[in-house]
């Protein structure tokens, strides 16, 4: 190696003279162990830059795949709670006149939340929800045979829409149903 320190360091020497010290014909020969050992330093730069933007991008990769379960986490706790509150609400209102106004700005604030993590279809659908639960109080208060009436005919689910919206987000986000 020293060899070829010497080497590199007169043909530097020379040409920064102004000639390159060679006679016509001649032809400067570098040691193929300068040659080998370059060859060695640059593969070892690339495999190891190759290495780092590998290591990066799986980092990358990772941190967005959290960060996408973590919203998809506080959706499914948001609807699970408003499903919950709206539940209750809708078969207080069926048999109640009085309005439990606290119930209400708690739906209210479940819809809030998810205006902010949630598409425009699901929060169109909750606020439907809120508005059929005030109409309910408006109404008469259903008996016993009117609610088996009702749940017959299916007019007593009033979350479907809803479910079926978060549903069609959860897929469309590439979640897939919750399992």
């Amino acid at each position: 190696m020293n060899c070829a320190c010497v080497s590199i360091r007169k043909a530097v020497r020379l040409l920064r003279a102004g000639h390159d010290g060679l006679a016509d014909g001649q032809v400067l020969r570098m040691d193929t162990s300068v040659i080998k050992a370059l060859a060695a330093l640059a593969g070892a730069a690339i495999g190891g830059l190759t290495s780092v933007v590998a290591s990066w991008l799986t980092q990358r990769s990772q941190a967005r795949e959290q960060r996408l379960a973590h919203y998809q986490l506080r959706r499914q706790n948001i609807y699970k709670e408003f499903i919950e509150l709206a539940s209750k609400l809708y078969i207080h209102a069926l048999q109640n006149d009085k309005a439990d106004v606290s119930a209400l700005m708690g739906l209210y604030a479940e819809i809030a939340k998810m205006r902010a993590l949630s598409s425009a279809s699901v929060v169109d659908s909750a606020d439907q929800i809120v508005k059929k639960i005030i109409n309910a109080y408006l109404e008469p208060n259903k008996t016993l045979p009117e609610l088996r009436q009702m749940v017959d005919s299916g007019l007593i689910d009033p979350l479907r829409n809803f479910s079926e919206a978060c549903r069609a987000e959860s897929e469309s986000l590439h979640y897939g149903p919750p399992g």
